[in-house]
């Protein structure tokens, strides 16, 4: 009897202490926080692109031919014209240039009074205006009127409304000038002369000399220089 009341009583606290031991395992799990799965994260609201304005490369090279000849741009007496349409039976001056930009303004009775003188030799000219007058007033379409009329200039003054063809040229400069000859290849780049501050003191026309030597069907002394100016304006 002695010995089946111990056996009962090792049972009974073999019991106990399971249950004790189940009871803190549930009482450790209760307490232990549960993990949330982290929200997954939001996809960042889709900005617009920033517009951007494509910039022209490097200029045509010498020799190149004619481009973007039919592109129709507005002239200042309100007709569509194209470089095609500008083209001369020797030549084909394409002029960059704008109303506000310093140096054009040092430099413009230069470019009317040779560009009017050669147009009278079978010389084709257009000026292209391809500044984004939202960035000077003085680029507008009605200040190149004005322009026009006070250089008299003998030649059409048109906008490049896209400057597309000003990339297309790769011109960079306000002046830039393009020179063709009579087969429509590109035979002088560049600047007017050498000294835009001083007419007075300018040694080298490169400009007039060109022009000179394709009227006459000699071979352009210089073919390329530097152009300087402003930096185009450009329409985006």
């Amino acid at each position: 009897m002695k010995l089946l009341s111990q056996l009962g009583m090792c049972l009974m606290a073999a019991s106990l202490s399971v249950g004790c031991a189940k009871k803190a395992t549930e009482a450790t799990e209760t307490k232990q926080p549960i993990k949330k799965e982290a929200p997954a994260p939001k996809a960042e609201a889709s900005k617009p692109a920033a517009k951007k304005v494509i910039q022209n490369g490097s200029p045509l090279a010498i020799g190149a031919a004619l481009v973007s000849a039919d592109v129709k741009m507005k002239n200042i007496d309100g007709k569509e014209l194209s470089i095609k349409d500008s083209v001369g039976e020797k030549g084909t001056l394409v002029i960059f240039t704008c109303n506000a930009c310093p140096w054009v303004k040092k430099w413009e009775d230069r470019i009317a009074a040779v560009s009017n003188d050669y147009a009278k030799k079978g010389i084709g000219v257009i000026a292209i205006n391809s500044n984004d007058p939202s960035r000077y007033e003085e680029d507008s379409y009605e200040e190149m009127k004005k322009r026009s009329e006070k250089l008299k200039l003998q030649f059409p003054y048109v906008v490049d409304g896209t400057s597309e063809v000003a990339r297309a040229f790769g011109a960079s400069k306000t002046p830039e000038v393009f020179l063709f000859d009579a087969n429509n290849k590109l035979v002088y780049h560049g600047a007017v002369d050498d000294n835009a501050a001083d007419a007075a003191t300018v040694k080298q026309n490169y400009l007039k000399d060109a022009l000179e030597a394709v009227s006459t069907g000699a071979k352009v002394p210089l073919a390329e220089t530097k152009a300087l100016g402003c930096s185009i304006k450009w329409r985006s």
